[in-house]
């Protein structure tokens, strides 16, 4: 079972009410996505601990119904 990119986005939001979510379907079939996230929740964290956040956001999909996610995660411009 494949996810849309509304979900995914959705999802990320819910878990990090501040960030600016864009999501690209890479090959058109609902299973690989690309996400750019920016939020606030970044600061001070290394991208590992950016990453994983999105993952917990994600609430256990990757893998599932979720198969790859390319991500990049950054905070807000000042």
């Amino acid at each position: 079972m494949a996810m849309d990119a509304a979900t995914i986005e959705q999802l990320i939001k819910e878990s990090l009410p501040d960030a600016q979510v864009s999501i690209e379907d890479l090959r058109g079939d609902g299973d690989h996505y690309a996400a750019h996230v920016v939020s606030g929740a970044f600061r001070g964290k290394s991208r590992v601990q950016q990453h994983q956040l999105v993952y917990r956001a994600l609430q256990g999909r990757m893998g599932t119904e979720l198969h790859a996610l390319a991500l990049q995660t950054s905070v807000p411009a000042d």
